[in-house]
């Protein structure tokens, strides 16, 4: 026979524990001996361990007690459908850990796999991750404007960085931005931009988000509102 404390012990609950099942009727309350001491029995053991379980499963209290009188086919049918309910808590924690884990990057919530493999790529190669956030908005606005249009921009983007040259046009304008507007490798760098765009017949037609990103490096560096003005100035030369 085991004393309140032997009890609370053998089930990993505090006596207090013990006490309050008894109070709310969960455990039944032993006599005391002729001692003056309640004793318990394994049954009681194997009780208290039930609704210690039970309840850090988050059984409610009220269900433990129907669930400690049921018969024994009843009983096991109810343990299933706990285990099916904390499985599915399971699920949707992992899906919640993943979802928190992907809002360090931002990107991975709302593009394809395909577009984040473009952002890391650049960051691979060595753009200012300054240049590879407003790429990522750029990308999220033509997902949500032309969704379509989004493959067969991935396609292009990635055959332009199997391309050297255009990797090192792309890492120049990247650290152009915070040039001097008189810097005089700026004719150069306008030079080359200008060449490549003829090269690849971007001159005209440019889609409306490349605009966009365009517009909003210039907003911020002197350099490249020098740059987008002079090329824009030679393509309207040449129409």
């Amino acid at each position: 026979m085991l004393t309140i404390s032997q009890l609370a012990a053998t089930a990993g609950v505090t006596v207090r524990a013990v006490r309050h099942y008894h109070h709310i009727g969960l455990l039944p309350e032993p006599e005391r001996d002729a001692s003056g001491y309640r004793r318990y029995g394994a049954q009681a053991a194997v009780d208290l361990i039930r609704i210690r379980t039970l309840a850090d499963a988050g059984v409610p209290l009220s269900r433990i007690d129907a669930l400690l009188h049921a018969q024994p086919t009843e009983f096991a049918a109810a343990i299933s459908d706990i285990d099916a309910e904390l499985q599915r808590k399971i699920d949707q924690l992992t899906e919640n850990r993943r979802r928190i884990a992907g809002l360090a990057s931002g990107e991975e919530l709302v593009l394809p796999a395909e577009v984040v493999a473009v952002l890391n790529r650049m960051r691979n190669f060595g753009v200012s991750e300054r240049r590879v956030q407003l790429e990522r908005d750029a990308w999220i606005l033509m997902q949500a404007l032309t969704p379509e249009a989004v493959p067969q921009r991935v396609r292009e983007k990635n055959a332009g960085f199997d391309d050297p040259e255009t990797r090192r046009l792309y890492l120049a304008c990247d650290q152009s931005v915070d040039w001097n507007p008189n810097d005089p490798r700026l004719n150069g760098l306008i030079d080359d931009l200008d060449a490549w765009e003829i090269e690849h017949e971007r001159d005209a037609s440019r889609p409306t988000y490349l605009n966009l990103i365009s517009a909003q490096i210039a907003e911020t560096s002197p350099a490249w509102k020098r740059v987008l003005e002079t090329l824009t100035h030679r393509a309207t030369q040449r129409r």
